[in-house]
C-alpha cells in the first residue's frame, strides 16, 4: 500500500508539464523520453495492481496540477480523506483476493484428500510395492549393497517428484545435479525412506500427504494442501 502511495507522490514530483500535454503517440527515443516513459509505465503497474478503480482524467488532472504547482481543486484535508479512502479500497481489494485464495485453497485440499485416499488405497495393492506402519509406500526398483544411513547422517541423493496425476513439481535428475541433505532434515516420509535404503538403492515412494506437507499451503508452492506425493529416488552416497 505504501509503494502505490509514494508512487502517487513520485509522480507529483517528477511527472512534469508533460501531463498537461497530448499523450505521446510514439515509442520514447531519446534518454529523458524513455525515462518519462519507464517512470509512467512503473507507477501505472503500480497504481493497476490493487485492482482499484480509478478515473484516469482526474488522475491526469491531479499530476499535472501539482507538477505544474497550480491550484489544486481540493484541500490538503479533502487529499488526505481521499488518500485514506484509497487505503481502505485497496485493504478491501487484498480481503477480497486473500478470502478468494483461501476458498480455492479449501476446495483443492478436500479434493486432494480425497484423490489421495484413493491413489494410496490402489498402489498398496500393486505387486512390490510395501506399506509401513506409518503410511508410507514403498517400491524397490534398483537393490543397491551399501550402508544405510542414520538420521544423523547426510545423504546424497538423486530424486524425481511428481504430483498422483504425473505432473513433475521438482527433479534433481532433471536439473542434473543431486541433493546432499541431512537424514532428519527433510519431510518424515522422506526421513524414514532413507533410513530403509542402501546405498545405491533406487526406490519409489508414494508419501501420504501428513508425511509430506500435510494441510499447509507453502508460500510460492505448486504443492496443494493435503496432497499425496509421488517421487522416485536414488540414494548415491552418505556424506563423510
Amino acid at each position: 500500500m505504501k509503494r502505490v502511495f509514494f508512487a502517487l507522490c513520485a509522480v507529483g514530483l517528477l511527472a512534469g508539464s508533460a501531463f498537461a500535454q497530448e499523450p505521446a503517440k510514439t515509442a520514447p527515443k531519446t534518454d529523458l523520453e524513455k525515462l518519462s516513459y519507464a517512470l509512467g509505465a512503473t507507477i501505472g503497474e503500480n497504481i493497476g495492481s490493487t485492482n482499484v478503480k480509478l478515473d484516469l482524467a482526474q488522475l491526469m488532472n491531479g499530476l499535472s496540477t501539482s507538477y505544474g504547482d497550480g491550484e489544486l481543486a481540493l484541500t490538503p484535508e479533502e487529499l488526505a480523506t481521499s488518500m485514506r479512502a484509497f487505503e481502505g479500497l485497496i485493504r478491501a481489494e487484498q480481503e477480497k483476493v486473500m478470502k478468494a485464495e483461501a476458498e480455492k485453497s479449501k476446495l483443492a485440499a478436500e479434493k486432494n484428500k480425497t484423490e489421495g485416499a484413493k491413489y494410496l488405497a490402489e498402489n498398496a495393492k500393486k505387486e512390490g510395492v510395501k506399506t509401513t506402519e506409518s503410511g508410507l509406500q514403498y517400491q524397490v526398483l534398483k537393490a543397491g549393497d551399501g550402508p544405510s544411513p542414520k538420521a544423523t547422517d547426510r545423504v546424497k541423493a538423486h530424486y524425481h517428484g511428481t504430483f498422483i496425476n504425473g505432473d513433475v513439481f521438482d527433479s534433481s535428475v532433471e536439473r542434473g545435479e543431486p541433493l546432499t541433505i541431512p537424514v532428519n532434515r527433510v519431510i518424515a516420509g522422506w526421513s524414514e525412506a532413507l533410513q530403509l535404503m542402501k546405498v545405491g538403492d533406487k526406490y519409489r515412494l508414494v508419501i501420504p500427504s501428513e508425511l509430506a506437507y500435510g494441510e499447509e499451503q507453502l508460500p510460492g508452492s505448486p504443492i496443494q494442501p493435503n496432497s499425496v506425493l509421488v517421487f522416485e529416488v536414488e540414494l548415491l552416497g552418505i556424506e563423510e
